[in-house]
């Protein structure tokens, strides 16, 4: 693509005043760096992937509420977190730290393991244990 035609279309990036680095030929066919504030279809999915994200956190928060798990699940959401890198960021077991989920299982913990979590969320476990229902 040419530097002259980099797109700029308005996206999330210019909410906070980013611009990304790109990639462009310029007027010489050679190859350089420009800077582009974004373009819509990226816009576009950006946008999607953040309702999904939102979705999923919405359904984790409403699941804690009704008892089917523990507030580990709606905390792994909201840092964007999957079974894997929670996991290894407390230092345990997958199939373990899936257990956990289970909220009679969640009401057995001790504070050290309970603190490992509220360490990976970098909250407190009062907070881990009560999720606000805002």
């Amino acid at each position: 693509m040419e530097k002259e035609k980099v797109p700029q279309d308005k996206s999330n990036l210019t909410k906070n005043n980013v611009k990304e680095l790109l990639y462009a030929t310029d007027e010489n066919g050679n190859y350089t760096t420009t800077l582009s504030t974004g373009w819509e279809p990226k816009t576009i999915a950006l946008s999607n992937s953040i309702d999904e994200i939102n979705e999923r956190i919405s359904d984790a928060k409403q699941q804690v509420q009704s008892g089917e798990v523990s507030p580990i699940c709606y905390y792994m959401e909201l840092n964007k977190m999957d079974l894997t890198i929670l996991a290894s960021y407390v230092g345990m077991w997958k199939w373990r730290v899936k257990r956990h989920f289970k909220p009679n299982v969640f009401n057995k913990l001790n504070n050290r393991i309970l603190q490992k979590y509220a360490d990976a969320f970098e909250i407190s476990i009062a907070e881990l244990k009560n999720i606000k229902t805002e």
